[in-house]
């Protein structure tokens, strides 16, 4: 069947860099990426699936989907992740999930123990859709180091991470500001700082983040190789409580969804990818993530109009559930670009002119 696809940029006559066609030269906001959304989910248990469906069918569907392995997804090309981490200062939080009572005959859920130990849990919604890629935080960070040493010219892959709960009456771990530093030092402690690119290394002399982005002093393609580069997908109180002593988020490891015109904007989250602004955004210097589909909606209904939307703009990071065709229901659905670079290719917006 015919997939989803956008117009490859015409091929160039460089040396290689991020890809074929892709110059090494080439600084990482003038690319265009795809990536998964919820990369660390995997199925709900069919037993659980489908008491849920008896219960709800509507509410359900929009949890109809499910990622392959990290590493494999890596493996593809995706250059792109999304992580949901919960805060478990002393372990055990997360541990015993109510939806294990609710069927029978489920799989066995974390046998060695993880959710007992402190420190941040990677899942979707608590209770519910817990099935996951790897239970802690620290497990992930430990993947994507080994990939890194395994296969350190990959391109440079940016990883969305959101800090769930935090909020009244939610029964979730406050997210202050030691829990912040937590997550700053999970980061380092497990993946390490020479693989990161934090708004330090971007920032450089400039006095703010915002200057250095607008002046262009993004990383090559060649300078972040074998690197990840985090933002924290998160507005209001939790990003004020990031930002908290870090005037334009020196000395802090992530990046952030900063408003232009602030010390800290450089990269921004505009999940509507026909929202408008994008295009100048990008074309200002920020990178902007943006989604292809959501709740399986556009999925179900082959709708391709978000995905080309979003090509069109030139936001930097475009994440689907998707990359793969739905296992749940019978669609011809699946994003990547046309062309030998599947996942990555130079920015149709923004891409005239390279760092020599």
């Amino acid at each position: 069947m015919k997939t989803l696809f956008c117009f490859a940029i015409g091929a160039l006559a460089f040396q290689m860099g991020g890809g074929p066609g892709i110059p090494g030269n080439t600084p990482i906001n003038k690319i265009q990426i795809i990536g998964s959304h919820n990369s660390y989910k995997r199925a709900i248990d069919p037993a659980l699936y489908k008491v849920f469906m008896e219960k709800d069918s509507g509410k359900v569907k929009g949890l109809a989907y499910a990622h392959i392995p990290i590493e494999e997804q890596l493996k593809m090309g995706l250059n792109n992740l999304e992580i949901d981490c919960y805060r478990d200062e002393n372990g055990g939080k997360y541990a015993h999930p109510k939806g294990l009572e609710m069927a029978t005959g489920q799989a066995p859920y974390d046998p060695n123990g993880e959710m007992l130990r402190p420190g941040y849990k990677v899942f979707h919604v608590p209770d519910f859709d817990f099935r996951t890629d790897s239970y802690t935080f620290a497990g992930i960070l430990q993947k994507l180091r080994t990939w890194s040493t395994e296969h350190p010219d990959h391109n440079p892959v940016f990883i969305t991470l959101e800090t769930k709960g935090g909020d009244a009456g939610s029964g979730t771990e406050d997210l202050n500001v030691k829990a912040m530093d937590d997550l700053d030092e999970e980061l380092v402690k497990n993946l390490g700082k020479e693989y990161l690119i934090t708004p330090d290394d971007v920032r450089g002399n400039y006095a703010t983040l915002e200057e250095a982005v607008l002046k262009g002093n993004w990383p090559t393609l060649n300078a972040a190789k074998g690197k990840y580069l985090f933002v924290l997908d998160d507005h209001g109180a939790k990003r004020a409580t990031y930002m908290k002593g870090h005037p334009s988020l020196k000395g802090r490891i992530l990046f952030i969804n900063a408003e232009p015109g602030t010390p800290e904007a450089a990269v921004m989250i505009r999940n509507g990818s026909k929202e408008p602004g994008i295009k100048e955004l990008v074309q200002k210097g920020y990178i902007i993530r943006t989604r292809a589909d959501g709740d399986t909606k556009q999925a179900r209904v082959n709708d391709r109009s978000y995905f080309e939307a979003a090509c069109n703009s030139g936001a930097q990071i475009i994440t689907t559930d998707y990359y793969l065709k739905s296992t749940y229901f019978d669609s011809p659905y699946q994003i990547y670009f046309e062309g030998e670079n599947k996942y990555i290719r130079l920015n149709p917006v923004n891409n005239t002119g390279n760092k020599q």
